[in-house]
């Protein structure tokens, strides 16, 4: 039977300087675990586990090796994967420019160290072919590999300026914690590299919104530098669109050193790093510009520069170029971020683009509208004519900018009016434009005198030559003679004359088929014999179609109502009054119709 080992002592708490007595010395390559060492370990592992944040991980490991070995001079290197190279991650006692090193695999005792994976003590480095002298004062060192899953992490270095400093208790401290410590950073790298991913696709979640709502292009851009310096410290930065031809990239936005100039360089995509990234459809990142020929100088302080092409819906429209005074500076992550974030501000710029167009198209259209307005307005009668017998007065307010109502008075010799009222299908231009039409064919056929039936009758066949689908106007053509005080009247399918005498109102049963809808088609004629004090009010449907909040319309009744209740009133105020109830009457609700009112008052 194989004896029973001693039991160790307990652990006991490492303070100060503790170097092992010599009777601990072990062999490095056949280490047995003494009971400080366990000591020792079980205190590294409880801290390493207390942290997963790598800057304070590395300096409470750092704290914990100097409990046992008294170092002046401490550093951690850690192996970058993407260029193979050693940097300095910690540092107790280096120089500002020693720390700045970047070390080779192969180069100096680290370089050894991490290349052979292989831990190295020196007690006179002046004996190593390898040594590099970055302290001239050195003269002993400690390195030890630090392995993770046998995958090289880094190097933990230990200098002394005595020679023979260290022993080999001290190495074998080292070796047999180093994988623990590698672990634990490797550890920690991997939460930073997960918690820099949540606020990367976070701060890209914030981006894509906050870009969303941004509809000025200019703004934009500026806005689209900014926010990318929340993920990428670049020093130069600018955005290049293409021409609506897609063969030159001009600058629309530049960023240097904290101030923005937008120099308007056009780049045909035939050359210079940013059109390869047009022709090629991909990013184009290049750590040393002065070493690719196809580089063209824009900024004499680049070293470094990253251009990412913006697609939308299948095409290239420009390129994201981010430039830097530092060689080889954008990484494989800094890609994958403007490539994810890419597609945002292509959308973004193409809506804002598209935006602008549509202001363009609705400024110009404004402009269409109030001409049309204004053409309209003078097409229509300025004044109502005035007779001996006959107070005549218009109201019209369109319920967009122009309309589809009509209204006209024709002069039939000294003594003869022809009072006209139509409403065009639709609204707002198209409306406007038939009603033209109508108004020009019946101004026309007006020479002729007809009488209110046949001029329907003529206005209907003419429209018939001119067919529209979907186009008709109602209309409704009357007659005053200021002689004997008659009125003939003949209706298109438009609203029915309200007529009132003494108090009594009736409606005229004039009825016909609306203007341009039927061929061959015969209008009613009726003659109206009037009195001094009657009242007749001619109104487009816009009036008794009116609706209030409740959905109830204005109706024909109401306006009977008013209409004999002012009829005693000039035309005019009548008409104003009209207006004015029906206004009252829709309180909140819009207007959705054109509305036109013509009052004749008998004298």
């Amino acid at each position: 039977m194989p004896e029973t080992p001693p039991t160790p002592s307990a652990p006991h708490e490492l303070e100060g300087d503790y170097r092992p007595a010599e009777s601990s010395a072990l062999d490095p390559l056949n280490p047995r675990i003494e009971p400080v060492d366990a000591a020792f370990l079980l205190k590294l592992t409880d801290t390493l586990n207390t942290t997963l944040d790598l800057q304070t991980l590395l300096n409470r490991t750092s704290e914990l090796v100097r409990a046992v070995i008294n170092y002046r001079i401490f550093a951690i290197f850690l192996l970058n994967d993407r260029t193979n190279d050693l940097r300095m991650r910690f540092q107790i006692g280096h120089t500002p420019q020693a720390e700045r090193i970047r070390l080779p695999l192969g180069k100096g005792i680290v370089g050894q160290v991490a290349l052979t994976r292989l831990p190295m003590l020196l007690n006179d480095v002046s004996t190593s072919e390898h040594y590099v002298a970055a302290n001239p004062d050195v003269r002993s060192e400690l390195a030890v590999p630090l392995i993770a899953k046998n995958r090289l992490i880094g190097v933990m270095d230990i200098e002394s300026e005595e020679a023979g400093y260290f022993r080999p208790e001290h190495l074998h401290l080292l070796t047999v914690t180093a994988s623990r410590i590698a672990q634990a950073i490797e550890n920690a790298r991997l939460y930073a590299r997960v918690s820099r991913q949540a606020q990367t696709l976070e701060v890209l979640n914030e981006i894509a919104v906050e870009l969303a709502s941004i509809l000025d292009l200019n703004p934009l851009l500026e806005r689209v530098g900014q926010l990318l310096r929340r993920l990428i410290d670049y020093q130069m930065f600018s955005i290049m669109l293409l021409d609506e031809k897609g063969e030159v990239l001009i600058t629309r936005y530049a960023w240097r050193f904290g101030y923005s100039h937008a120099p308007m360089r056009r780049i045909p995509v035939t050359s210079g790093l940013v059109g390869a990234a047009v022709r090629e459809w991909r990013p184009i990142n290049v750590p040393d510009v002065h070493k690719d020929p196809r580089y063209l100088e824009m900024n004499p302080e680049t070293r470094s520069e990253l251009i990412v092409p913006l697609f939308y819906k299948g095409r290239v429209i420009g390129v994201l170029d981010l430039e830097h005074t530092r060689t080889g500076f954008f990484n494989e992550g800094h890609e994958r971020i403007l490539t994810t974030l890419g597609s945002q501000i292509a959308i973004a710029i193409e809506n804002a683009r598209l935006y602008q167009a549509v202001r363009r198209q609705e400024r110009q259209l404004e402009r269409d509208l109030a001409m049309a307005r204004e053409v309209q307005l003078r097409l229509l009668p300025q004044h109502a004519p005035v007779h001996e017998h006959a107070d005549l007065a218009v109201r019209f307010l369109p319920a967009r900018s122009i309309g589809g109502d009509l209204y006209d008075f024709i002069e039939y010799g000294p003594s003869r009016t022809a009072i006209v009222l139509g409403d065009v299908s639709g609204k707002a231009a198209p409306a406007a434009l038939f009603a033209a039409l109508v108004s020009g064919i019946m101004r026309s056929a007006a020479q002729q005198q007809l009488g209110p039936a046949e001029m329907l009758k003529s206005l209907n066949d003419s429209l018939q030559e001119r067919r529209l689908d979907s186009q008709y106007v109602t209309m409704l053509y009357a007659l005053w003679n200021d002689e004997n005080q008659t009125l003939q009247v003949a209706n298109s399918g438009a609203v029915q004359p309200v007529f009132c005498r003494a108090g009594e109102s009736l409606t005229v049963k004039a009825e016909g088929f609306p203007l341009g809808m039927f061929p061959d088609v015969t209008y009613e004629e009726f003659n109206l014999a009037t009195q001094p004090g009657d009242a007749i009010v001619f109104v487009s449907d816009g009036i008794l179609d009116a609706e209030n909040d409740k959905d109830e319309m204005y109706g024909q009744e109401r306006l009977a109502e008013l209409l004999c209740a002012n009829r005693d009133r000039p035309a005019q105020e009548i008409a104003d009054e009209i207006l004015a109830d029906v206004t009252r009457f829709q309180g909140s609700k819009d207007r959705f119709d054109d509305e036109t009112i013509i009052v004749l008052r008998v004298r």
